[in-house]
C-alpha cells in the first residue's frame, strides 16, 4: 500500500540513506538527515537543523526548487485532518516574515502525524 498511498499524494516515509546523494551538496557541514516524507514527486526532509521542502516542477521534474526553513522561522503550524467525505489531511505552516501559511496537502495516512510530531520536537 506504500506505493498507491504514494500515488495518491499522500505522505509516505523515505529512507534517508536513499536520498544522501541527492540532497548532500544542500546540506551544511555535520548536519544530519532525520527523516523525510515523500509525496507524489516531492519531499519534506527534517534535519537537525531546518526543513527542507523539495518541490519538483514540470512534467520531467528537472526544475526543482529548494526551500529551506530553520526551525526557528516557523512560527505556528496546523493539521487538518481528513474528515468522512474530505480525503485529505491539510498541513499549514506559518513563517515569520510571510503574510500567508505554506499549504500541503498530505493526503489520509499516518504521515501527517508523523510529521506534526517531528514538528512539535524542532518548533519552538
Amino acid at each position: 500500500m506504500g506505493l498507491l498511498d504514494t500515488m495518491l499524494g499522500h505522505a509516505g516515509e523515505k529512507d534517508v540513506a536513499d536520498l544522501k546523494d541527492d540532497l548532500a551538496p544542500l546540506l551544511a557541514p555535520g548536519e544530519a538527515m532525520q527523516r523525510a516524507f515523500g509525496f507524489v514527486r516531492d519531499l519534506m526532509v527534517f534535519t537537525d537543523r531546518r526543513l527542507l521542502l523539495v518541490n519538483k516542477q514540470g512534467l520531467t521534474g528537472s526544475k526543482v526548487e529548494y526551500l529551506s526553513l530553520p526551525y526557528r522561522a516557523i512560527v505556528m503550524y496546523s493539521l487538518e485532518t481528513a474528515g468522512h467525505f474530505d480525503l485529505d489531511a491539510e498541513l499549514k505552516l506559518w513563517v515569520s516574515g510571510q503574510p500567508a501559511p505554506l499549504s500541503y496537502v498530505l493526503g489520509r495516512s499516518s504521515g501527517a502525524t508523523d510529521i506534526v510530531a517531528i514538528l512539535a520536537q524542532h518548533v519552538r
